[in-house]
């Protein structure tokens, strides 16, 4: 759902690269001495900024967050409840092979360049991804198409080669993107969709800035102007907070903070869910984590929920698993590696791998920094020294670790949604996992009716698991501070994507 509001206006002034709102008393917020909302301006704090805006040859959470719903659409979207509705397309029907989705587009809706958008841009988009001009490992989330056909300027033919469960909730993320063909020449610099804002700055290092578009098809966004402002040090957020500069810290970094916020009642505090994993990546292609049961060992020696407690303040969901509960196919898969340091020691003098020195790479992210002190000091108990080696992110760690595949332990956020077999069933993706035993398992389920699918889903986690491919440490809370007269913040992060259309003011 789009709201549609009217305010008054605030002017926007940038000065010597930062943000400030003229008439303003609190923030980007404000209100008249009669109470009435004078602002139409919003800022969001967040930390981990883009290196460039182009999610389709860059890797890494920012890009899509920042564009995804709010510049760029599909043709479905995912709802705050994991649910997939209509957006570009206002309808579909599914062929009785369940191979054909025949989509009937929403007539009127427009580039930011003024390009209509018709059928020809859906074919041009997934076809896209299907080309060598898509680096991002997502797009094999699209190898299941067969063919689009444009049936007419508002009606397109999608066919795939086997039925598949996945594809139309795949189809509202990222991967979903519709592009027009005279604006991808500059991805990297220029973003063109058909959403509800576009690009008005790109403070590089600072701040984007996004103003609603007059000529967008659907509702208009709660507010003109929408910053989304980058901030290197968790702890600085909650300070932009406090002090007026921001309205929003999404997706909070500093949760040890939260108590001075929840008894301020000029403050709200919302605890949503997420699909993100704290993932503790083991090279499975480098020694010592070729050997399964090194990997073992690191499942056994870890306490996963005292992780949660002592590095996010015990914010977070273990599972066992690198599955949310959000997810069909979630089963909880904690009894599989209790923690159990006498167990690791076994595996790893089995192993020969006694007395290890690992180099433990660590994004410079909060955390990350959090997460990896009581990690050093748990494997350290069993026998397994883990020298940490810090690596600037996102820019350093995307290009030596995910990229290059330099490393032999890391940890990382991995945000996106249902994204198990982005991760384990491509034998390049940077964890290295031999995906032999899962990939007939991974296609069949896929191929399969719903029951079929969420079975053989299990199946494939369980295997994937069994193999200790990687710790998945705990499910990322989705916690938002905000200024208590800021309405329609997104509470759950479904996809990467960071709705921005629906947040206004009281």
């Amino acid at each position: 759902m789009r709201l549609s509001k009217n305010y008054g206006r605030a002017a926007v002034v940038l000065l010597a690269g930062s943000l400030s709102l003229t008439a303003c008393s609190a923030g980007s917020g404000g209100s008249t001495a009669d109470g009435a909302a004078e602002n139409t301006a919003v800022t969001v704090a967040l930390t981990g900024e883009p290196v460039n805006l182009d999610f389709t040859t860059t890797a890494g959470a920012a890009i899509p967050q920042a564009l995804m719903s709010n510049v760029y659409e599909g043709l479905v979207e995912i709802d705050q409840e994991g649910e997939i509705q209509p957006l570009l397309a206002e309808s579909w029907e599914l062929s009785e092979d369940r191979k054909t989705y025949t989509f009937k587009l929403r007539e009127g809706a427009t580039f930011s360049n003024g390009e209509s958008f018709t059928a020809e841009d859906v074919k041009f988009s997934i076809e896209r991804v299907q080309s060598d001009a898509w680096v991002s490992s997502l797009k094999a989330k699209m190898d299941v198409v067969d063919s689009v056909e444009v049936v007419s300027d508002t009606e397109v033919a999608v066919t795939l080669k086997q039925p598949s469960n996945a594809w139309l909730f795949d189809m509202g993320t990222l991967v979903g993107a519709m592009f027009d063909p005279s604006g991808v020449d500059d991805l990297a610099n220029t973003a063109i969709g058909t959403g509800p804002y576009a690009i008005e700055a790109w403070n590089r290092g600072q701040s984007i800035e996004l103003a609603a578009r007059d000529d967008y098809w659907g509702e208009k966004p709660g507010v003109e102007t929408a910053s989304l402002r980058y901030f290197a040090d968790a702890v600085a957020t909650t300070n932009a907070l406090q002090s007026g500069d921001v309205d929003v810290v999404y997706n909070m970094q500093a949760p040890e903070l939260l108590s001075s916020f929840e008894s301020d009642d000029k403050f709200q505090v919302l605890e949503g869910t997420s699909n993100g994993e704290i993932v503790l990546s083991m090279n499975n292609n480098e020694a010592p984590f070729d050997d399964v049961r090194v990997r073992q060992a690191v499942m056994h020696a870890i306490d996963r929920q005292a992780v949660v407690d002592t590095a996010w303040n015990g914010y977070g969901t273990v599972v066992g698993g690198p599955v949310p509960p959000t997810d069909p196919y979630y089963e909880d898969l904690n009894d599989v590696y209790p923690y159990d340091p006498a167990k690791a020691k076994e595996l790893l003098k089995e192993a020969g791998a006694e007395n290890l020195n690992i180099t433990f790479t660590v994004p410079t992210r909060p955390y990350a920094t959090a997460v990896s002190e009581i990690v050093v000091s748990q494997l350290a108990e069993v026998g397994i020294n883990a020298k940490i080696e810090s690596s600037e992110f996102p820019a350093v760690w995307l290009d030596e670790v995910f990229t290059k595949q330099d490393y032999q332990m890391s940890v990382v956020l991995a945000v996106e949604g249902r994204d198990v077999l982005s991760m384990f069933n491509n034998p390049d993706y940077y964890l290295g996992y031999d995906n032999s035993k899962i990939k007939d398992k991974a296609a069949e389920a896929d191929a399969a009716d719903e029951a079929g699918y969420v079975s053989g889903m299990q199946d494939v986690v369980r295997t994937i698991v069994d193999d200790a491919a990687a710790n998945v440490l705990f499910i990322f809370p989705n916690i938002v501070v905000a200024d208590a007269n800021v309405t329609g913040i997104p509470a759950n992060s479904v996809t990467e994507a960071l709705d921005l259309t629906n947040i206004g003011w009281k």
